[in-house]
């Protein structure tokens, strides 16, 4: 059998354009599903470990998908908005723990989420260098934005306006990066931290301002009785926060009015979460408290059906490809007539071509098969920054 391996081998080099269309057909056709596969594990692995590690989202009523893929994975689609009280309202039930969360901005294309330290504590995010959130202004930045963007505590990062001509006045806000964070391999490495009130003040909904008492351009006064000082639109607003202006920021209204995207909501056990969600069953109700694994699971439920459909049209694409490669071998037997004959006549039986066609069928198989498996080894290494690139951000 060795020797009509060699020589099926010196026939399949010698035509090597065929012989690696062949090869190339046949693996691509072994190798699209056993990817998908993989991706799609590692997807569900991903998906599934952050939300099971979440036991609530307490939101606004609408999508329950865009409030937790915003909540969990800060996806662009930014759900319904609740007041600041809300958070309040959980901890101070006594059955949970409510981390607020308001996640709408952006930093050089990075998700910039308010919060408090109770999240870094909750997902165990520990510091690779610099120090935690301390005072206005300050941001803490994870392991990815840190490598990508070459930035390290110390260095500042500017927020991304909404819109090119924001008329409502809200200004870029240029951050202090006080901290990097470990790499955790979650979403968290991907984000820009600030404390809820940064947040709240590149929403607009805090400022500061020059003091007005002390201030040597009276053009920004436009009127002064007594005490009270009237400004004038040419008055500065600051655009950074310093120790030289920290003093100077301030909030208008009841902060507790102020807009949340969701709470992140950790019950102190299962018989507090299920009190918990019995509280927002109400249908008239404004918020609503849903479970991250059931959502992603229905998520999955819907990509696996999709999956169902992928696979019916490689079957099919395979199906033709078998058949396209089965009529290579039968063209190329009628084009190697001449040569079968000579084969036959010095002496080798109808076997002993049937073995030697063979051989070649199976040097294609298993050159297709040791590229499959490099390939396959490949993306299993790589799956979990597939998934992260192509799936979860």
């Amino acid at each position: 059998m060795t020797a009509f391996f060699h020589i099926a081998w010196k026939y399949i080099s010698y035509y090597r354009l065929r012989s690696a269309i062949l090869v190339t057909c046949v693996s691509l056709i072994a190798v699209l599903p056993l990817s998908l596969q993989l991706l799609l594990d590692e997807s569900e692995s991903q998906l599934l470990s952050r939300a099971t590690m979440t036991p609530l989202v307490l939101g606004a009523k609408g999508s329950a998908l865009d409030l937790v893929m915003n909540t969990l994975y800060f996806d662009d689609e930014v759900p319904g908005t609740i007041s600041a009280d809300a958070a309040d309202t959980v901890t101070q039930s006594g059955l949970a723990l409510g981390i607020p969360v308001y996640a709408r901005f952006y930093a050089r294309s990075y998700p910039v989420v308010g919060t408090t330290l109770d999240y870094f504590d909750y997902r165990e995010l520990a510091m690779a260098s610099g120090r935690p959130l301390t005072l206005l202004g300050e941001a803490v930045i994870g392991a990815s934005v840190a490598a990508e963007l070459g930035l390290g505590p110390g260095d500042s990062l500017v927020s991304t306006p909404e819109t090119v001509f924001d008329l409502a006045g809200i200004y870029p806000l240029k951050m202090q990066v006080v901290g990097v964070l470990e790499r955790s391999h979650s979403p968290d490495d991907l984000a820009v931290f600030v404390d809820i009130r940064t947040a709240w003040i590149i929403a607009g909904l805090g400022h500061g301002h020059e003091d007005l008492a002390r201030t040597s351009d009276t053009s920004v006064i436009m009127e002064a009785t007594g005490d009270a000082v009237v400004a004038s639109p040419k008055l500065l607003q600051y655009t950074e926060i310093t120790d030289a202006n920290r003093t100077s920021f301030h909030f208008h209204g009841a902060s507790d009015s102020y807009p949340l995207t969701a709470v992140l909501v950790v019950p102190n056990d299962a018989r507090a979460g299920t009190i918990l969600r019995g509280r927002y069953l109400d249908a008239a109700a404004d918020y609503q408290m849903v479970k991250p694994d059931t959502v992603i699971d229905g998520l999955l439920q819907n990509i696996f059906r999709i999956k169902t459909v992928i696979d019916g049209v490689i079957v099919i694409v395979g199906l033709a490809t078998g058949l396209a490669v089965l009529l290579v071998f039968l063209l190329s037997m009628r084009l190697r007539q001449r040569e079968i004959e000579t084969i036959t006549r010095i002496g080798c039986s109808r076997f002993a071509v049937l073995q030697l066609l063979v051989a070649e069928i199976m040097i294609v198989i298993i050159l297709s098969g040791l590229i499959v498996t490099v390939t396959l080894a490949c993306v299993d290494t790589y799956a979990s920054d597939l998934v992260r690139l192509l799936i979860i951000n």
